[in-house]
This record gives structure tokens, sequence and C-alpha cells, in this order.
């Protein structure tokens, strides 16, 4: 973690929580996280935001989207606009996440759309990047980081708009982390790759989270890492200890 940038800890629920679970996860949360040294965002099903919304009131956490469609409306089954997560005050939108890629089609290309309509709207992204067990194991990482970005992040203006998510697509929900020197190394890659293809001068300012099952347990060893400034939080942000994490200084 650098000084100079400010922690950012965000939950993904995936397709978890109801209204009244969530709300009620969320008043549990609320005193627990209340002094936090860091940025706190719950990104929650579309269906949520709304309630989520108001659950999270007079808190210090924000409430942020799983996805947006790059198109400012249309005919699109099933997407979500700009302008329908802004009614609900929506800050933060995960764009990429390699669930979508898997399932869902989506692309470096769609992911840099849909980044792009993102900061048009006034909002931040947190794109995600991150490569199989399969090309680790073949040593191809840094090459597939290098595509995503460069492809990705085409014609963003200003990097420090954006937040980068590191997710090892070999540790997402399977309970294998990388470690701390693992995380930090690739994560240190990733911001000398955004010098040398973007702006050497801003790069150092860019938050980049990791988002490989973090988890409260360890936490405190990967938040320690210099280019670590946040996480990506699947699992344990369905819990409590979605807290213990934020309060990672603690």
């Amino acid at each position: 973690m650098n000084e100079n940038r400010r922690p950012f800890i965000a939950g993904n629920w995936k397709m978890n929580m109801t209204a009244a679970t969530g709300a009620a996860l969320i008043e549990q949360l609320k005193p627990l996280v209340a002094g936090a040294n860091c940025d706190v965002a719950l990104c929650v099903p579309a269906i949520l935001i709304p309630a989520m919304t108001e659950a999270a009131k007079g808190s210090n956490i924000k409430i942020g989207a799983e996805n947006m469609h790059w198109a400012a409306n249309g005919a699109y089954t099933g997407e979500i606009d700009a302008d329908q997560l802004k009614e609900y005050g929506v800050e933060y939108v995960i764009i990429g996440h390699s669930e979508r890629r898997q399932y869902f089609g989506e692309t470096d290309e769609t992911v840099n759309k849909r980044t792009l309509a993102v900061l048009a709207n006034g909002m931040t992204p947190i794109v995600c990047v991150g490569e199989t067990l399969t090309e680790r194991e073949s040593g191809v990482t840094n090459d597939v980081l290098t595509r995503q970005l460069t492809v990705g992040l085409q014609g963003v203006e200003d990097l420090t708009k954006i937040v980068i998510a590191y997710e090892p697509v070999w540790a997402i929900g399977t309970g294998r982390t990388a470690t701390d020197e693992q995380a930090q190394e690739t994560i240190a890659f990733i911001r000398s790759k955004l010098a040398e293809l973007f702006c050497p001068n801003c790069a150092g300012k860019v938050r980049i989270q990791y988002g490989g099952s973090m988890n409260a347990k360890n936490c405190k060893g990967l938040m320690a890492q210099p280019d670590i400034d946040g996480g990506l939080i699947g699992g344990a942000s369905l819990k409590t200890d979605f807290a213990t994490i934020v309060n990672f200084d603690k």
C-alpha cells in the first residue's frame, strides 16, 4: 500500500443476496466500517441497487454496480445503462470481471467500450484483468495482462479516474490465493505496463486492487505490499468478515 494512493476495498456480491438479507448485512456493517481509513463500496446486483442505496444512507459505504452497457439506451434486453445507475447515485461499476468474460462473452473490446461509457458518465470503472491457471502455468501471464490493458484501456484519457482489479482467475472462488509476493510482483508489472503504454507520470497514481480470494486472514499481508491499494472482495463481502478486510490496518 502506498500512502499517496487512498486504499479502496470493494465488495462484489455477484448473484447473491435479496433486498432483505442485503439490507440486514449493511446494517451490521455500518458501525463496523464507520472509522475506516479507506474508501468502501459494495457492488450489488442491479435489482438491489435502490434498496441497498437506501440501506447505506448516512454511512461511508458506497453502492456500486456489477456491470453496465456502453449504449445510452436501446434494445439490449437484460442490460443496464448509465442513467439507470446514476439515478441512484452509483459511483463505481465493475467492468470485465472474469465471470463476465467466461460465461457471457465479454471481450477486451467490449471491456473497452463499457469502460469509456462509465467514464463519460462521471462514474469510476473498476476494470478487471487477470490470467487463467493454464495461462499462468504456461508462462504467459504478462502477455495476457499486456493485451488486456492495451485493448481494454484504449482511449482512456486520464488513468487516475479508473481503478484496476487484478484478479488471477485461478484464485477466484477457489480458496486459492496468490502469495503476497506473487500478487505484488504481478501488480507491479501492471503498474509498469501502464507507465509504458499510457502515462509514465500517472501510473503511480492509479489504484490497483487484488481480487483473488482476499479474506479476513490474508488481507493484512496483501495490503502491506507497496503496489496493492485494495481488494475486490467476492465471498467475504457477503459476511461481516468484510469489515475485517476494510479495517486491515487496525
